[in-house]
Protein backbone atom coordinates (compact mmCIF):
# COMPACT_ATOMS: atom_id res chain seq x y z
CA UNK A 1 0.00 0.00 0.00
CA UNK A 2 2.85 2.28 0.91
CA UNK A 3 4.54 1.57 -2.42
CA UNK A 4 1.34 2.35 -4.32
CA UNK A 5 1.02 5.71 -2.52
CA UNK A 6 4.62 6.62 -3.39
CA UNK A 7 4.05 5.68 -7.05
CA UNK A 8 0.85 7.76 -7.23
CA UNK A 9 2.61 10.75 -5.64
CA UNK A 10 5.48 10.47 -8.13
CA UNK A 11 3.04 10.37 -11.04
CA UNK A 12 1.20 13.44 -9.69
CA UNK A 13 4.44 15.40 -9.35
CA UNK A 14 5.52 14.38 -12.87
CA UNK A 15 2.18 15.47 -14.39
CA UNK A 16 2.24 18.76 -12.46
CA UNK A 17 5.81 19.44 -13.60
CA UNK A 18 4.92 18.68 -17.21
CA UNK A 19 1.86 20.92 -16.98
CA UNK A 20 3.91 23.81 -15.58
CA UNK A 21 6.48 23.50 -18.35
CA UNK A 22 3.71 23.51 -20.93
CA UNK A 23 2.22 26.67 -19.40
CA UNK A 24 5.63 28.36 -19.43
CA UNK A 25 6.23 27.40 -23.05
CA UNK A 26 2.78 28.60 -24.16
CA UNK A 27 1.77 31.49 -21.89
CA UNK A 28 -1.69 32.89 -22.45
CA UNK A 29 -1.78 36.00 -24.62
CA UNK A 30 -2.09 39.07 -22.41
CA UNK A 31 -5.36 40.94 -22.79
CA UNK A 32 -4.83 44.36 -24.39
CA UNK A 33 -6.90 46.71 -22.26
CA UNK A 34 -5.95 49.88 -24.12
CA UNK A 35 -8.78 51.96 -25.57
CA UNK A 36 -9.02 52.43 -29.33
CA UNK A 37 -7.77 56.02 -29.01
CA UNK A 38 -4.77 54.80 -27.03
CA UNK A 39 -3.98 52.20 -29.69
CA UNK A 40 -4.18 54.84 -32.44
CA UNK A 41 -1.97 57.26 -30.50
CA UNK A 42 0.52 54.46 -29.78
CA UNK A 43 0.62 53.52 -33.48
CA UNK A 44 1.76 57.07 -34.25
CA UNK A 45 4.43 57.11 -31.53
CA UNK A 46 2.93 59.10 -28.68
CA UNK A 47 5.27 57.27 -26.29
CA UNK A 48 8.09 59.38 -27.79
CA UNK A 49 6.28 62.71 -27.56
CA UNK A 50 7.77 63.57 -24.15
CA UNK A 51 11.18 63.87 -25.86
CA UNK A 52 10.03 66.50 -28.37
CA UNK A 53 11.64 69.90 -27.78
CA UNK A 54 10.44 71.57 -30.96
CA UNK A 55 8.42 70.69 -34.03
CA UNK A 56 8.53 72.66 -37.27
CA UNK A 57 6.21 72.25 -40.21
CA UNK A 58 4.64 74.05 -43.14
CA UNK A 59 0.91 73.56 -43.61
CA UNK A 60 -0.05 73.72 -47.30
CA UNK A 61 -3.41 73.85 -49.05
CA UNK A 62 -3.62 73.33 -52.82
CA UNK A 63 -6.78 73.91 -54.83
CA UNK A 64 -7.01 74.01 -58.64
CA UNK A 65 -6.83 77.80 -58.63
CA UNK A 66 -4.63 78.66 -55.64
CA UNK A 67 -2.00 77.65 -53.09
CA UNK A 68 -1.72 78.71 -49.46
CA UNK A 69 0.82 77.91 -46.78
CA UNK A 70 1.77 78.71 -43.19
CA UNK A 71 5.10 77.77 -41.59
CA UNK A 72 5.11 76.98 -37.88
CA UNK A 73 7.58 76.42 -35.08
CA UNK A 74 6.19 75.04 -31.81
CA UNK A 75 7.98 74.26 -28.56
CA UNK A 76 5.42 72.11 -26.70
CA UNK A 77 7.22 72.19 -23.36
CA UNK A 78 7.14 76.00 -23.17
CA UNK A 79 4.03 76.56 -25.37
CA UNK A 80 5.95 79.05 -27.53
CA UNK A 81 4.78 79.32 -31.14
CA UNK A 82 6.05 81.26 -34.16
CA UNK A 83 4.27 81.45 -37.50
CA UNK A 84 5.81 82.72 -40.73
CA UNK A 85 3.42 84.31 -43.18
CA UNK A 86 3.65 86.69 -46.11
CA UNK A 87 2.91 89.50 -43.66
CA UNK A 88 5.87 88.55 -41.43
CA UNK A 89 6.60 86.47 -38.33
CA UNK A 90 4.24 86.36 -35.36
CA UNK A 91 5.23 84.82 -32.01
CA UNK A 92 2.94 84.02 -29.09
CA UNK A 93 2.48 81.69 -26.15
CA UNK A 94 -0.56 79.42 -26.21
CA UNK A 95 -0.82 79.46 -22.40
CA UNK A 96 -0.63 83.25 -22.16
CA UNK A 97 -2.31 84.82 -25.19
CA UNK A 98 -1.96 88.55 -25.57
CA UNK A 99 -4.54 90.78 -27.19
CA UNK A 100 -4.51 90.13 -30.93
CA UNK A 101 -3.04 86.61 -30.66
CA UNK A 102 -6.36 84.81 -31.05
CA UNK A 103 -6.35 84.73 -34.86
CA UNK A 104 -2.85 83.23 -35.01
CA UNK A 105 -3.69 80.80 -32.21
CA UNK A 106 -6.84 79.64 -33.99
CA UNK A 107 -4.86 78.98 -37.16
CA UNK A 108 -2.25 77.10 -35.15
CA UNK A 109 -4.89 74.91 -33.48
CA UNK A 110 -6.31 74.05 -36.91
CA UNK A 111 -3.00 73.26 -38.60
CA UNK A 112 -1.65 71.33 -35.60
CA UNK A 113 -4.83 69.26 -35.47
CA UNK A 114 -4.32 68.12 -39.06
CA UNK A 115 -0.77 67.07 -38.18
CA UNK A 116 -1.30 65.55 -34.74
CA UNK A 117 -4.92 64.36 -34.63
CA UNK A 118 -3.91 60.88 -33.36
CA UNK A 119 -2.39 62.52 -30.28
CA UNK A 120 -5.27 64.96 -29.83
CA UNK A 121 -7.43 61.89 -29.16
CA UNK A 122 -5.51 61.60 -25.88
CA UNK A 123 -4.84 65.26 -25.18
CA UNK A 124 -8.42 66.48 -25.64
CA UNK A 125 -9.81 64.90 -22.50
CA UNK A 126 -13.10 66.84 -22.52
CA UNK A 127 -14.17 65.39 -25.89
CA UNK A 128 -16.54 62.44 -26.17
CA UNK A 129 -15.32 59.35 -28.04
CA UNK A 130 -17.32 56.46 -29.49
CA UNK A 131 -16.14 53.56 -31.65
CA UNK A 132 -17.48 50.97 -34.09
CA UNK A 133 -15.62 47.87 -35.22
CA UNK A 134 -16.35 47.55 -38.94
CA UNK A 135 -17.78 50.34 -41.09
CA UNK A 136 -17.45 51.01 -44.82
CA UNK A 137 -15.19 54.01 -45.33
CA UNK A 138 -16.62 56.94 -47.34
CA UNK A 139 -13.84 57.26 -49.94
CA UNK A 140 -12.24 53.85 -50.45
CA UNK A 141 -15.21 51.74 -49.43
CA UNK A 142 -12.99 49.59 -47.19
CA UNK A 143 -14.28 47.94 -44.04
CA UNK A 144 -12.44 49.83 -41.31
CA UNK A 145 -12.77 50.63 -37.65
CA UNK A 146 -14.44 53.95 -36.91
CA UNK A 147 -13.75 56.34 -34.05
CA UNK A 148 -15.88 59.46 -33.59
CA UNK A 149 -14.61 62.32 -31.44
CA UNK A 150 -17.13 65.03 -30.58
CA UNK A 151 -16.18 68.26 -28.85
CA UNK A 152 -18.23 70.02 -26.16
CA UNK A 153 -20.95 72.39 -27.34
CA UNK A 154 -19.31 75.28 -25.50
CA UNK A 155 -15.72 76.49 -25.34
CA UNK A 156 -12.86 76.45 -27.83
CA UNK A 157 -12.78 77.92 -31.32
CA UNK A 158 -15.07 75.33 -32.93
CA UNK A 159 -17.53 74.13 -30.29
CA UNK A 160 -19.56 71.03 -31.02
CA UNK A 161 -17.51 69.87 -34.00
CA UNK A 162 -17.11 66.15 -34.68
CA UNK A 163 -14.58 64.01 -36.55
CA UNK A 164 -15.02 60.44 -37.78
CA UNK A 165 -11.66 58.65 -38.07
CA UNK A 166 -11.49 55.44 -40.11
CA UNK A 167 -8.55 53.25 -39.11
CA UNK A 168 -7.08 49.93 -40.26
CA UNK A 169 -6.06 46.82 -38.31
CA UNK A 170 -2.75 48.51 -37.42
CA UNK A 171 -4.69 51.46 -35.96
CA UNK A 172 -3.42 53.82 -38.64
CA UNK A 173 -5.93 56.35 -39.95
CA UNK A 174 -6.89 55.91 -43.60
CA UNK A 175 -9.66 58.52 -43.98
CA UNK A 176 -11.54 61.01 -41.89
CA UNK A 177 -14.72 63.06 -41.97
CA UNK A 178 -15.13 66.51 -40.43
CA UNK A 179 -18.68 67.42 -39.39
CA UNK A 180 -19.09 71.04 -38.34
CA UNK A 181 -21.27 71.41 -35.27
CA UNK A 182 -21.76 67.62 -35.22
CA UNK A 183 -23.98 67.84 -38.30
CA UNK A 184 -25.21 64.56 -39.74
CA UNK A 185 -23.73 65.34 -43.17
CA UNK A 186 -19.96 65.69 -43.78
CA UNK A 187 -18.44 69.16 -44.03
CA UNK A 188 -15.18 67.74 -45.40
CA UNK A 189 -13.82 64.28 -46.22
CA UNK A 190 -10.15 63.53 -46.90
CA UNK A 191 -7.71 60.66 -47.05
CA UNK A 192 -4.78 60.15 -44.69
CA UNK A 193 -1.69 59.30 -46.73
CA UNK A 194 2.10 59.30 -46.85
CA UNK A 195 3.02 58.21 -43.34
CA UNK A 196 6.55 59.31 -42.48
CA UNK A 197 8.70 58.63 -39.43
CA UNK A 198 10.33 61.57 -37.64
CA UNK A 199 12.49 60.32 -34.77
CA UNK A 200 9.86 57.83 -33.66
CA UNK A 201 6.88 60.10 -34.33
CA UNK A 202 4.76 58.95 -37.30
CA UNK A 203 2.99 61.72 -39.21
CA UNK A 204 0.56 61.50 -42.12
CA UNK A 205 1.81 64.27 -44.36
CA UNK A 206 -0.75 64.25 -47.18
CA UNK A 207 -4.55 64.44 -47.38
CA UNK A 208 -6.76 64.47 -50.48
CA UNK A 209 -10.44 65.16 -51.06
CA UNK A 210 -12.42 62.35 -52.77
CA UNK A 211 -12.00 63.99 -56.21
CA UNK A 212 -8.26 64.65 -55.54
CA UNK A 213 -8.73 68.33 -56.42
CA UNK A 214 -8.06 69.53 -52.87
CA UNK A 215 -4.82 68.59 -51.14
CA UNK A 216 -3.72 69.50 -47.63
CA UNK A 217 -0.15 68.50 -46.94
CA UNK A 218 2.91 69.16 -44.84
CA UNK A 219 6.43 70.08 -45.92
CA UNK A 220 9.62 71.11 -44.11
CA UNK A 221 8.75 68.87 -41.17
CA UNK A 222 11.34 68.64 -38.40
CA UNK A 223 10.89 66.95 -35.03
CA UNK A 224 13.68 67.99 -32.67
CA UNK A 225 14.21 65.71 -29.68
CA UNK A 226 16.06 66.29 -26.41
Amino acid sequence: MKKIAVILLSISLFVACKSNKKDEANPETAIDERSVQEKIADAYGIKNWHKVEEIRFTFNVDRPDNHYERAWSWKPKTSDVTVQTEEGDVSFNTKNLAEGDQVSDQRFINDKYWLLAPFQLIWDSTANITTKDSIQSPIGGELLGKLTITYPAEGGYTPGDAYDLYYDQDYLIKEWVFRKGNASEPSMITTWEKNEDFNGITLSTSHYSPDRELQLYFTNVEVIMN
